[in-house]
Order: C-alpha cells, then structure tokens, then sequence
C-alpha cells in the first residue's frame, strides 16, 4: 500500500487488514473497533492502531472466540496481569475440549450408522432413518 497506514479511509483500512468496508462497520456497531471522528466536510481517517485491532479481532475469531469475549480481551491493556487474560484462554480452551467430545461422539455414532447402511441388502428399511427415528436425541445409542 502506497499510503502509510497513519491517515487511511474506511476503504484503505478494510484492505489493509484484509475484510471488506461492511466488516469495519459491523466491528463498530458492536464496540469493537472506536469510529474515529468526522472532520467536518471531510472524511473519517484510520490509523495504524485501527489495522492492529481488525487483525486482533479476525485472529480472535479463527481462534473460536465470540465477539463478546474479544469486546472483553480489546478491554485488557496490553499490561494487564495476563491472569485475566489466562482465565478467559481456559474457559475458551475448555469449551473447545467439550465441542471436540461432541463431534468425536458424533463421528463414532456416524460411522456405525453408515457401516450399518452398507451391511443393509434388498428393501429392507435404511438403518440410519430408522436409528434417527427411533432415538430421543435423533443420533444412534
């Protein structure tokens, strides 16, 4: 980029930071990302902090946090105790743990229910529509 990033426009930053114009704009709307003020007759101007929070914010997010817990991560300064910071990495990381016991179990129940379905011969009925049927949860067991 031929400007530096102290003094882009809306456009310029999106670019630079690799979203689109409506990105910065839902960043804004959701405390994410300050709107800087409007010279009066000119254009809003982004500087190099603003390119740094958009990247925080998509790597956040690559990384399975919501847009409230980044609201509460762009909160902590840069030198707050990283026991803050830690505690809120935990809670994530646990969650991801929990979501990962999930798609293993519903994997495992998958498999056997595809494996079911190839052992299947003739017109009998499929036994993956009949397990979805005949469970509480919709999922074989």
């Amino acid at each position: 980029m031929s400007k530096k990033l102290e003094d882009v426009t809306i456009g310029a930053l999106a670019k630079a930071a690799g979203v689109t114009v409506e990105t910065i704009r839902f960043y804004q709307r959701k405390g994410l990302l300050p709107e800087p003020a409007k010279p009066l007759g000119g254009i809003r101007r982004y500087g190099r902090d603003a390119v740094r929070s958009v990247r925080f914010v998509k790597a956040a997010q690559k990384n399975g946090f919501t847009l409230v817990e980044i609201a509460e991560l762009l909160q902590l300064d840069r030198n707050t105790d990283c026991a803050q910071v830690r505690t809120i990495a935990e809670q994530k990381l646990t969650d991801v743990r929990v979501k990962l016991a999930s798609l293993s179990r519903m994997e495992a129940a998958l498999s056997t229910l595809v494996g079911a379905c190839h052992l299947r011969q003739g017109r009998t009925p499929c036994p993956l529509i009949d397990a979805l049927y005949d469970t509480d949860e919709g999922g074989a067991g």
